[in-house]
Order: C-alpha cells, then structure tokens, then sequence
C-alpha cells in the first residue's frame, strides 16, 4: 500500500456540496500507512458540515473497496473554514467570511436571527464576531444581556483601537456599548458612516471564520457603506411570511443584486413561520400567512435555509439577554431552526467560495 494508492481510492469520495472528490479539494493529508492500518486526515470546509459523517463513512468504504474488508481505516475528521475575499480589498484581511442579515423592512426579527445564527456558528467550532449596524436601534446589547457594558480601547503606534467585547465565544461590537442607551443617536448620513467604517478599521476582531452584520431596515447609506469599506462575502435575506413583507424582502434582494454591489445571497430565511405555544410544542398556527419566504425563495431560485417559529422563550430570551442559542433547549422548535440554518449558511457559504475559486481559476 502506498501513499498514491490510498490518494486514488479516495478520489473516488465526492464532496456532495461541491461536487468534487476530496483530492482534488485538497481536503486528505497526513497520510500515515503502517502494516494493515491506513491512516488519514479529511479537512472540511466547515464545522458544521452535516455531512461528516455520511463523507467518513464514504471514505472508509473507498478504502476497503480498494485494499480489502481486512484493513484498519484510521480517519482524523478537522475542518478549516474557506474563504474568497478579495485581498486587493485590505481591511479585515484576518476575517475570512462577511455575512450581512438584511431585509427591506422592520420588525422581521434580523437582530434576532443574527444573534442566534452568530451563537450557533460559535457553537460547532467556528470563530464568530458580529457587528450591530443599526446606529439609530442598536439591539444587540440588550439581546446579549450586555446593556451598560463598555469595551477596552488601547493605544497601539498613537492611534486608538477599541476592543469588542466576547460573550458566549463571539466578538461583538455596537454604537449601544459606545454611548447611553437613552441617548438618541441624532446622526446624519455621514456621521452614521463614519462610525461604521470605524467598526471595522480601528477595532481589534483578531480572526474570525465568519463576522456577521446586523444591518437596519431599508436599503441605505449603512449597507452601501458595509458593501463599500468591506469585501462582503454574501447576505441573508430575512422576511416573515406576509405579503408586506415579502414585499420589502424583494428591495433588499434587488439592492444586493446590482451590477453596482453584486453580493451573492445565500438564500431566505423565514422568521415567524408559525405560532407553537409551548404546552402543544407539535402544534402549529400561521398567524401571518403561510409559506411566503418559501415562495420567495423559490420565486429567486435560492435556498429557504429555515423557518424559524414565533415562540414565546425566543422572545424572552431576546429581552433578558440570554438568546435560545445560549441555552441548551434542544428540543425547542426555534433552538433546531437555528442550528439548522447555522449549518445551511455554513454549506452555502463554502459553495460560493469553491464557485468564485474556480471563477478565478478559468480566469487566470
């Protein structure tokens, strides 16, 4: 057995996002061959990959099929995140994706669902940081249980840096923890701007797989200033299932879509799907329609990555600072929607990557 023989069986073992065997992805090292025993390292392009196990097993079979059923297979499972940021674009050079949650309406439930979606990621072995865009109703101190909290600033070469704040393993960073949370943010246009370029050049994030962007409603100055200072690598679109909203859901992806920004979206997330009160957890009640990020998912031809349901704890959670992903409710309806949908932005992510890889590629 050699190491060339163990590399051509597993060429035989596709990775079923992207569609190429995992040689080729350069995901198999460490190769180590002694007596009867093979064994190997398989590199993932996420933590949260819900198909390690279906891919080491893949592996295993591979093997045995070219060396016999007698032989030890030996498979170390790690896993490294990808990116695609263009280096040309120098800020953040150290965050390897930008996710920004958006939608053309509020009260959807997008700080929501990028609190919970950054305390997920964080929870399958991804660094996180997130960034609340929102100047004029920063939420997330409040959704943290970080209200009146300040973070460091340090003097590094005569220029002050501030330090985001870590809770539950993710960095995070919002005019809230900077000012009074009764003080109104009076700002214009450019101040609001400037204050978010700040966010990301003259503060310490270290690095991070995935750093999440909580926009405000709309379609404005903050996402074209997030856009423009940052290499973004994609967006969520968040809706609720009424037509008011899918209405506003559709400006969101059209801004995104432009020749001008041209942001991939890794598809729809649908929050307030259904009503489940929490003494009948298998029932489910459409208070506001049913089936709308669904259709606008499909209507873009874009993934639905969950449908998160109106449930009471959800909303406590948000008020008292301790999110459902903080918790360990696993059998909460709204606990497996954003597990679910952590590992959804995590596959689709690595999807867009492998794509603009071998964009670049032809290119060269």
């Amino acid at each position: 057995m050699t190491q060339e023989q163990v590399l051509a069986a597993l060429r035989n073992v596709q990775d079923p996002d992207l569609k190429k065997d995992l040689v080729t992805l350069g995901m198999i090292s460490e190769i180590a061959i002694s007596d009867n025993k093979i064994a190997f390292k398989v590199t993932l392009t996420t933590p949260a990959c819900p198909l390690k196990e279906l891919i080491k097993k893949d592996c295993v079979n591979a093997i045995k099929a070219a060396f016999g059923e007698n032989v030890v297979v030996d498979i170390t499972m790690d896993a490294n995140v990808t990116s695609h940021r263009n280096s040309a674009i120098n800020v953040l050079p150290s965050v390897k994706n930008i996710i920004c949650v958006a939608s053309g309406k509020g009260g959807v439930g997008k700080s929501t669902v990028s609190v919970n979606l950054a305390l997920a990621l964080a929870k399958q072995g991804a660094q996180v940081g997130i960034i609340d865009a929102d100047i004029h109703g920063p939420s997330i101190p409040t959704m943290l249980g970080i209200r009146g909290k300040r973070p460091e600033v340090r003097m590094i070469k005569e220029k002050h840096y501030i330090v985001p704040l870590e809770v539950e393993g993710i960095k995070v960073l919002s005019i809230g923890l900077l000012v009074d949370d009764r003080q109104a943010i009076v700002w214009r246009g450019a101040m609001v701007s400037s204050a978010l370029k700040q966010f990301v050049t003259d503060c310490i994030w270290g690095k991070l797989d995935y750093l999440i962007i909580d926009t405000p409603p709309g379609t404005g100055d903050v996402h074209l200033t997030m856009i423009q200072t940052v290499n973004v690598t994609s967006a969520v679109i968040v809706t609720t299932p009424q037509e008011v909203a899918i209405a506003d859901a559709r400006k969101a992806l059209s801004m995104f879509r432009l020749d001008t920004i041209n942001v991939p979206i890794l598809g729809i997330v649908e929050n307030m799907a259904y009503f489940t009160p929490a003494e009948l957890p298998n029932n489910k009640y459409y208070l506001f329609g049913e089936g709308g990020g669904k259709k606008l998912a499909e209507e873009y031809e874009l993934p639905l990555l969950a449908e998160v349901p109106l449930v009471q704890s959800v909303r406590e959670g948000g008020d008292s600072g301790k999110p459902i992903m903080m918790t360990d409710d696993t059998q909460n309806p709204a606990y497996k929607a954003f597990e679910d949908l952590a590992i959804n932005v995590a596959q689709q992510i690595a999807i867009v990557n492998a794509k603009k890889a071998e964009k670049a590629l032809l290119a060269d």
